[in-house]
């Protein structure tokens, strides 16, 4: 047999050994709703293929690849505990085990690790959340992808309807065509139906109630059965206080904006400062996409040396907001055609840090230039350090955040010399930090953060509706804080 026809045969052997793991993955979720996730990514509803690049993209951030053959003994002793609602990620239990010196098998030590989703400690099941979505734009309909994702276990969140203003012809026929096939993001994972008689779209089994309306002030939720819900203002209309409340309708409890929010309203970064909503908060910021692509590692560098200023340049893709061809915009250079120039603009996320991370002192600015790609952006944080470190040292802190801490879900790794922005479409973090770019010299740092403007700002805002809705289950192994 030659080299090529063993790898070959390793390969197949990892590809059945995928393959087996599906089912398990699939009933654990959707009888138990345990999400099984390998590094913070969701194995759920992946392909084999997909489960095998997701191992050995450990390679990038652990330095060794994952294989199957490490991590099927810890799933399939999740079948035989009796689990609570839960995130159990299988790729920590491989790297703690590994470290553990103690000669305790896999399902043992796997029912350790997990002990706080069990017994006294394990969390019932919960009535789903209705949530409504308030427009359907860029973020609205990813939104909707995460939702309908999401709702696999039956529990959880349930987008229950949207609100938008009618079009005209088939409107309903062209928004379920929007939500289908996305130039981006790719075809929806599943099937999508019309029900033109009674304004409702169909996707993997949810109906979704549309309801057209211009003024929030007009619609009763509870004539929809709709009750209790969590409404998700993706227009930007409405942006303080006052303008939010009008969404407090019958049926409506809570209003989440996908906006930087005026005012006194709460400009929440997931994984940041998400625990200091209050339980009676009503209305609550997701800040911008930039604001959550700088935040978290910001956080990580504070908290590990310090941070007396810092300036952030967002090379930030185009938006629905520019113009497709050079004509009248209201703000400056905006007016400009958004494919063929860049753009200098403003940013408001610097000035947000204050609100994410009140206990940062140091002053941070920042400024914005718009290019012509139409998602990933990438933001360049220049930070002056409390105290002298090397290039090393950041690195490794900032690979060990990725993996272990409570940010891990936040901020991503990469090593890949040639990554460039399309590599990082479809990506579910925060921020992902580029280690070949990253400079240090002494108490100066340079840092390089993809962000999925788009996709990975939605993932943050649905954490957030998670969280104040009460389903977002805790994650085991317990990330070291």
């Amino acid at each position: 047999m030659t080299v090529n026809d063993d790898a070959f045969t390793n390969w197949k052997h990892r590809e059945e050994i995928a393959e087996s793991m599906i089912p398990i993955i699939g009933k654990l979720h959707r009888e138990r709703d345990v999400t099984v996730l390998l590094h913070s990514r969701s194995l759920v509803n992946k392909s084999v293929v997909s489960i095998l690049k997701t191992h050995r993209f450990a390679r990038q951030i652990d330095g060794d690849e994952l294989s199957v053959t490490e991590t099927l003994p810890f799933l399939q002793a999740l079948t035989t505990l009796d689990l609570g609602p839960s995130q159990i990620d299988i790729g920590m239990l491989a790297a703690l085990y590994k470290a553990d010196a103690r000669g305790l098998d896999e399902a043992r030590f796997t029912a350790e690790a997990v002990s706080g989703a069990m017994g006294d400690n394990k969390i019932e099941r919960r009535e789903s959340r209705d949530v409504v979505l308030y427009g359907f734009g860029r973020i609205g309909r990813l939104l909707a992808r995460l939702l309908i994702e999401k709702a696999g276990s039956g529990n959880g969140l349930r987008l229950r309807a949207i609100v938008v203003r009618k079009g005209a012809g088939q409107d309903i026929v062209k928004r379920a065509s929007l939500l289908r096939r996305d130039s981006i993001h790719g075809q929806f994972q599943g099937t999508i139906t019309v029900d033109e008689a009674n304004d409702r779209i169909v996707a993997n089994g949810n109906e979704i109630q549309v309801i057209y309306s211009d003024d929030p002030t007009t619609v009763d939720y509870t004539a929809y059965g709709i009750d209790d819900a969590i409404l998700i203002d993706n227009t930007g209309r409405w942006r303080d206080r006052e303008g939010l409340s009008k969404h407090l309708r019958p049926g409506i409890a809570k209003v989440v904006l996908t906006a930087p929010g005026k005012g006194d309203v709460p400009n929440i970064v997931h994984g940041v400062n998400h625990e200091t909503i209050k339980p009676d908060e009503q209305i609550i910021s997701c800040a911008s996409c930039t604001t959550n692509a700088i935040v978290p590692p910001l956080k990580a560098m504070a908290d590990e040396y310090g941070v007396l200023r810092g300036h952030v340049e967002t090379i930030h893709s185009f938006t629905n907001d520019q113009n497709l061809l050079d004509n009248y915009h209201g703000s400056d250079r905006r007016g400009r055609s958004a494919p063929l120039n860049m753009v200098i603009t403003e940013t408001g996320a610097a000035s947000a840090v204050a609100k994410a991370l009140p206990d940062l002192k140091a002053t941070i600015t920042g400024s914005s230039i718009r290019v012509p790609v139409p998602d990933v952006s990438i933001a360049i944080l220049s930070l002056k350090l409390g105290r002298e470190t090397t290039r090393t040292e950041v690195l490794d802190h900032l690979r060990e955040v990725s993996l272990t801490s409570p940010l891990k879900r936040q901020i991503d790794f990469t090593t890949a010399p040639d990554a460039v922005s399309s590599d990082f479409i479809g990506s579910r973090h925060a921020s992902i930090v580029d280690a070949g770019p990253t400079q240090v010299d002494g108490d100066n740092a340079i840092l390089y953060l993809w962000y999925d403007n788009e996709f990975g700002y939605s993932c943050q805002v649905i954490r957030v509706v998670q969280y104040v809705s009460g389903v977002e289950y805790p994650t085991f192994p317990v990330p070291v804080a």
